[in-house]
């Protein structure tokens, strides 16, 4: 229930439509008693011309209006009631619409509202939540999720306040009519409200497994059509299929379980009523009999008392949904609470150009039980190149991720002209450095957005001469629509090195004055390597640059190297230094030399 009425919070700016909405369902169910009731004349004095009798003593007003109706004739009457019979059902078709859309209209905007909370959420969270996150499962709280709360607000919420208004009606007949026979429905009412709690608490854990697995299979969709390449390659079709179809399997189960559980409340909630039903039907027809009650009182009291099974049923469906939603609600707090652990200080300031030395101070960083970094000291003056170079799994991405504060050092401190990076704004920082890193990223748009992404307001100047820069203006003017053609999902209908000038095209017209180079041309061929690497010359000019290389040869004008090794500097000078010395760098040279 906590985690439900938390999820109805997001009701609030709509009160106004919810207040109206329920207003309406109030009427709308006050007219299904009413149309009911009208069985009572057509019974008693237009069918048979008999009194009403109703055995409860009445209050005056009501006691007059039964007097007016009994004196009317059956023929005057029968013409009044199809007056008011047309009347009452416009007006519940009225009410009965205007309670739906606006509900309709509540649950599509709180879908919205999830939605985008959801999607602001993800973007100001820290690189270390990605991490530990699967992108499918990040997907599903705003595809899924979203939905089930979109079906408990839209119909859940209108059904249990709408069935929950007709059960006190009409149950409110019951008793009106004739108190003494209430006290046959009270057990079975008691029942039915039992085993709705026992099934809704199976239902919410069961709702929790299936949305979990509904993540699992769109966590494997994300995966294998973003790596159908690997896939292909490897002949693993069969292998994902497989994999894909037990979790599909076992999404069918869950839901299968759930469903039998829902279904199952319906006809035990009319076996019960049936029952209550028939004792009540055998008991008060022999009160009609022995002339104490009328046909149609009987008749209306019979019509409330089955009247309330069908709002029953509706209402353990509605504690279903509830119960699904009560699950999905629990999933989408985990985000909305979820803490960045990267953040700006309350006084945190904006960095001013950079203009002398960036300097790392005893750093020390671990992801969990895995230290990485230990002890890191290093001055980069303004200008100037720095390459870190090591074996694989040495700490030398991490290193560069703390520049930008991806992550944030576990001890010891970054500081730009002498001011920690983290006592300034995250966008400043951000604002002053650009990245090219071995794994291109680019978006499905056209050319032209993906050179801009750093820069909006960009003219297409601008963006022409970044290109050119980047060496991706003549490539780019034989597409076939220029800088607008679309390259497609993370740029596949372009080949790596024209994907990597793009990612230098956008660096170079962000212009920052701190620029990461993370094995920017890695994975290239030779002719790529040199067309790419000539961009980059030109990228680094007038920047402090910071290169991880993989190729040694690419970093021989480095100013500084570092050598990483188990996240500790184990060497560092230029390259002619490095060489002269019997140390890993020289051996890392060595056994490139041989593999050329």
């Amino acid at each position: 229930m906590k985690d439900y009425l938390k999820l109805l919070k997001f009701i609030k700016p709509y009160a106004g439509k919810f207040t109206i909405a329920t207003i309406c369902m109030g009427f709308s169910a006050i007219f299904d008693g009413v149309s009911l009731a009208m069985m009572v004349p057509l019974a008693d004095k237009v069918l048979t011309n008999k009194k009403i009798i109703i055995p409860t003593k009445l209050p005056l007003f009501l006691s007059d209006f039964v007097d007016k109706i009994n004196s009317f004739t059956p023929a005057a009457l029968l013409n009044y009631m199809a007056i008011a019979i047309v009347l009452l059902f416009t007006l519940k078709g009225l009410f009965g619409f205007w309670q739906s859309y606006l509900m309709s209209d509540i649950g599509q905007c709180i879908v919205r509202d999830i939605k985008a909370k959801l999607y602001t959420k993800f973007q100001s969270l820290s690189l270390d939540y990605f991490t530990h996150k699967r992108g499918g499962e990040m997907m599903s709280r705003i595809t899924n999720d979203a939905r089930i709360v979109e079906n408990a607000v839209s119909y859940g919420s209108t059904d249990l306040v709408y069935q929950g208004l007709q059960v006190v009606i009409f149950f409110s007949l019951t008793l009106f009519i004739y108190a003494k026979f209430v006290v046959f429905i009270l057990p079975p009412l008691a029942l039915l409200g039992y085993l709705i709690s026992v099934v809704g608490k199976k239902l919410r854990k069961l709702s929790k497994a299936s949305q979990e697995k509904a993540a699992d299979t769109n966590s494997i969709l994300y995966e294998t059509i973003s790596g159908a390449r690997i896939v292909k390659a490897f002949n693993m079709e069969e292998y994902e299929i497989n994999k894909f179809n037990r979790v599909n399997n076992d999404y069918y189960k869950i839901s299968m379980k759930s469903i039998k559980r829902t279904l199952l409340l319906s006809p035990v909630t009319e076996i019960v009523g049936c029952i209550a039903g028939v004792l009540v039907f055998v008991l008060g027809g022999k009160e009609v009999i022995a002339g104490k009650i009328s046909f149609g009182i009987f008749g209306l009291f019979i019509g409330s008392l089955l009247s309330t099974i069908r709002p029953f049923k509706k209402l353990s469906q509605v504690a279903s949904l509830n119960q699904q939603a009560a699950a999905a609600s629990e999933r989408i707090y985990e985000v909305l609470d979820a803490k960045p652990s990267v953040v700006d200080t309350l006084s945190a300031r904006q960095l001013k150009e950079f203009k002398q030395n960036i300097v790392f101070s005893d750093v020390w960083f671990n992801y969990e039980d895995n230290q990485v970094l230990k002890g890191i000291s290093l001055d980069v003056p303004y200008g100037s190149m720095l390459a870190i170079v090591g074996p694989s799994g040495t700490g030398k991405t991490t290193l560069l991720d703390l520049i930008p504060r991806f992550y944030d050092p576990k001890k010891g401190k970054i500081c730009i002209d002498g001011t920690d990076i983290r006592e300034v704004t995250l966008k400043s920082l951000r604002q002053q450095i650009g990245i090219v890193s071995q794994e291109t990223i680019l978006f499905n748009d056209t050319i032209r957005a993906n050179i801009a992404y750093g820069k909006l307001c960009a003219t297409d100047e601008e963006i022409k001469q970044a290109a050119i820069q980047a060496n991706a203006h003549d490539f780019i003017s034989r597409m076939p629509q220029g800088y607008h053609t679309t390259i497609g999902d993370r740029g596949v209908r372009i080949s790596g090195g024209e994907r990597q000038r793009i990612a230098i095209a956008r660096a170079l017209l962000k212009n920052p004055p701190i620029l990461i180079l993370d094995e920017a041309t890695s994975q290239l061929d030779s002719e790529s390597e040199r067309i790419v690497q000539e961009a980059l010359d030109r990228l680094i000019q007038g920047r402090t640059v910071f290169v991880i290389a993989h190729r040694l040869s690419t970093v021989r004008n480095a100013h500084k190297i570092v050598v990483l090794d188990k996240g500790v500097i184990v060497e560092s000078g230029a390259h002619s230094e490095l060489i002269a010395r019997d140390g890993l760098y020289k051996r890392l040279h060595l056994m490139q030399e041989l593999h050329k």
